[in-house]
């Protein structure tokens, strides 16, 4: 459905959308995505329908193959019959309605399984490189009935920390010669992996890439009983390793599950995002305030002495 057709009622969209209609999908993201006045409403309607998908968060430097272990990884979680959501988000403007990405083509093997919704989504500036609507585009696919949810990030700068917010797994990949051992430990990724992949892994280099790894990760402190993370060896052009890798995230998922953490993971990610969005709204509603006669009368009685800046400004605050 394009953005410009006949408007049709969020709930109908909602429902068409757990029925599986990738348009009903594709619609609602954007209505997400562009911050729709319908945005509360689309809200509202989603978030009784979510909490069954698994999300997956896919990260690792440029060059280490994430595209191509994305796609791979989507046919590993098809065999073991799951639905899957792929958010892929990018610098640039993504096409409408659902499309692939441009640089993203090994996607297109999925194009035709009805089963796969693959979505791209600009950062758009956003801090950290994931979209501000990440959060509420995740929910569409929940609700739309995806087992897991894979989110692809471009893997630059704090977008490959920040993932580790969005994300229930958070698989960090590396590749053997580009020194990602040591740039993983001074960026903090060692912190934030479940599942580490080292991809690639027909080139020289592999197994000192896994020892490395493996070294710096145990010298990490663990609680008795967390999860230890597994190292994965996989030649994703190839499909090698990836089925293991998969396993891997079910294991993550019910270890998660009979721990107690994926609730406090997922308690911690909506408080962030409700911190997050009243922050917007105080935001919104003082952006408006330049042009309020209250603030030139609270500034003239400061200029007067008949108050004080702290003063005034909590007069201000009770009124926005």
């Amino acid at each position: 459905m394009s953005r410009g057709s006949r408007a049709v009622p969020v709930a109908e969209l909602v429902e068409r959308a757990r029925a599986g209609e990738a348009r009903a999908v594709a619609r609602l993201i954007s209505l997400v995505e562009d911050r729709s006045p319908l945005l509360r409403e689309v809200s509202a309607a989603l978030t009784p329908h979510t909490g069954s998908a698994h999300i997956v968060g896919i990260t690792g430097s440029p060059g280490v193959g994430k595209s191509t272990s994305t796609s791979a990884l989507v046919s590993a979680l098809r065999a073991q019959g799951k639905r899957v959501g792929v958010l892929a988000v990018d610098p640039s403007s993504p096409f409408s309605g659902g499309a692939l990405l441009g640089d993203r083509v090994r996607m297109q093997d999925h194009a035709t399984d009805h089963d796969v919704y693959i979505r791209s989504m600009a950062s758009r500036g956003h801090l950290g490189g994931l979209s501000a609507s990440a959060p509420q585009a995740l929910r569409v696919l929940d609700a739309a009935g995806c087992d897991v949810v894979l989110v692809e990030t471009v893997g630059v700068g704090q977008s490959e920390v920040e993932i580790a917010g969005l994300a229930d797994t958070t698989l960090v990949l590396l590749a053997p010669g580009m020194g990602d051992g040591i740039q993983a430990a001074k960026a903090g990724i060692l912190e934030i992996g479940d599942v580490f992949v080292v991809n690639k892994a027909d080139r020289d280099g592999a197994e000192a890439t896994r020892r490395e790894l493996r070294s710096v990760i145990a010298m990490t402190d663990r609680a008795d009983g967390a999860w230890k993370p597994p190292i994965v060896l996989t030649v994703a052009t190839r499909g090698e390793g990836v089925d293991e890798v998969a396993e891997q995230i079910g294991a993550h998922r019910t270890h998660l599950g009979d721990s107690g953490e994926l609730e406090r993971r997922r308690l911690a990610r909506l408080r962030r995002e409700i911190e997050a969005l009243a922050l917007a709204e105080m935001q919104s509603r003082f952006a408006g305030l330049s042009g309020d006669a209250r603030l030139d009368t609270l500034a003239a009685q400061v200029l007067a002495g008949e108050t004080d800046p702290y003063a005034a400004a909590d007069t201000l605050v009770e009124h926005v």
